[in-house]
C-alpha cells in the first residue's frame, strides 16, 4: 500500500509538472519594448548608420535595459521589430523573443524561458524520482531474475526492461538536473553560459547572480509551500532583473543619488549602474528604471556612440 500510494504521488507530480512545461505559453516581451509604428518607418526608410541609432536611442531611452551586443549596441530584433530586453532572446523554432529564454527543448516541443522555467526544473526532479523509485522498487525482482528466482515465464523480461529503463533514464536526468541547478544557483540560463552577457561597461558571466538564496527565490518565488508545486511563483516581470554590478564608467561623474549626470557614451539617459536588488523592482514596488530626474536630463552631455549600430541575435 505504501509503495502504491508513493508511486502514485511521484506519476501524478511528474505528469502535472510535464503538462505544465509543455502548454505554458513562453512569455513575449511587452509593448513597451515594441517599436512604434513611426519608428519602424523611420528605421525602415532611413539607411544604416546614425540615424538608425537615433531612432534606437529614441526607442530605449525609458527602458530598463543594461545588457548590449559585442559592438556595444543596443539589442534589438528586427524580425519581431522589438528592443530586446535583458535576457531575452529570439528563438528560431518558434520565430518570436522569448523572456528569459534558456533554450528550446524537442523533449517538451517548448521553448524554455521565464513562464516555465520553473516548471520544467520540476519536471527533471519529479520524473527523475519517479524514475529512482521504479528501479529501486524493480531491484529485488532483477536480482531473483539473475538468480533464476522468478517463475520461468515471459513476465521475467519485462522486470529485466524495466530495471534497465528506469536505471538509464536516472543517470541522464540526474545530469541533466544538476546542471540546471548549477545554473539557478548562478542565476544563469543556457544561452547565457555560452555566451557572456555584455553589461554597458564590461562583460560579466555573474551579472545576474545576487548570491544562492535570493538566486533561488528568482525562479521559485518567495513563498516556499509553493516551490514543490508547478504552480507560476518566479519572481519578477520577465523584462528587467536585478544585478550585483556596482561599479562605475570611470569617466563618468556620479550624482549623490547614484545616478550620472554626465554621459560621453550615449544620447539617452540610462541609470548610470545596474540596481541591486533592494532597489529593483522585482523584490520592491519600486519601478527600477523610474531613478532618472529632469535635473539629471539637463546636466547631462549629448554624444552619441559611433559604435551603437544595430546587429541582429537570434
Amino acid at each position: 500500500v505504501v509503495c502504491l500510494v508513493a508511486y502514485h504521488i511521484f506519476f501524478m507530480l511528474f505528469v502535472w509538472s510535464y503538462w505544465k512545461t509543455i502548454f505554458t505559453l513562453p512569455m513575449n516581451p511587452s509593448k513597451e519594448f515594441h517599436l512604434s509604428y513611426s519608428d519602424k518607418e523611420s528605421l525602415e526608410r532611413e539607411p544604416r548608420g546614425e540615424s538608425q541609432q537615433e531612432v534606437l536611442r529614441r526607442a530605449a531611452k525609458d527602458l530598463p535595459i543594461y545588457t548590449r551586443t559585442m559592438s556595444g549596441a543596443i539589442r534589438y530584433c528586427d524580425r519581431c521589430h522589438l528592443v530586446k530586453p535583458d535576457r531575452c532572446h529570439h528563438c528560431s523554432v518558434c520565430d518570436k523573443c522569448i523572456l528569459k529564454m534558456d533554450h528550446h527543448c524537442p523533449w517538451v516541443n517548448n521553448c524554455v524561458g521565464f513562464s516555465n522555467y520553473k516548471f520544467f526544473l520540476l519536471f527533471l526532479a519529479y520524473s527523475l524520482l519517479y524514475c529512482l523509485f521504479i528501479a529501486a522498487t524493480d531491484l529485488q525482482y532483477f536480482i531473483k531474475f539473475w538468480t533464476n528466482g522468478l517463475p520461468d515465464t515471459q513476465a521475467k523480461f519485462h522486470i529485466m526492461f524495466l530495471f534497465f529503463a528506469a536505471a538509464m533514464f536516472s543517470v541522464s536526468l540526474s545530469s541533466l538536473f544538476g546542471y540546471h541547478c548549477w545554473l539557478v544557483s548562478k542565476n544563469k540560463s543556457t544561452l547565457e553560459v555560452f555566451r557572456t552577457p555584455i553589461f554597458r561597461h564590461r562583460t560579466d558571466k555573474n551579472g545576474f547572480s545576487l548570491g544562492f538564496s535570493k538566486n533561488l527565490r528568482q525562479v521559485f518565488g518567495d513563498e516556499k509551500k509553493y516551490w514543490l508545486l508547478p504552480v507560476f511563483s518566479s519572481l519578477g516581470d520577465g523584462c528587467s532583473f536585478p544585478t550585483c554590478l556596482v561599479n562605475q564608467d570611470p569617466e563618468q561623474a556620479s550624482t549623490p543619488g547614484g545616478l550620472n549626470s554626465t554621459s560621453k557614451n550615449e544620447n539617452h539617459l540610462f541609470p548610470a549602474k545596474p540596481l541591486r536588488d533592494s532597489q529593483s523592482h522585482l523584490l520592491t514596488d519600486t519601478p527600477s528604471w523610474s531613478e532618472t530626474s529632469g535635473k539629471a536630463e539637463k546636466g547631462k552631455v549629448g554624444m552619441s556612440n559611433p559604435a551603437l549600430t544595430m546587429e541582429n541575435e537570434t
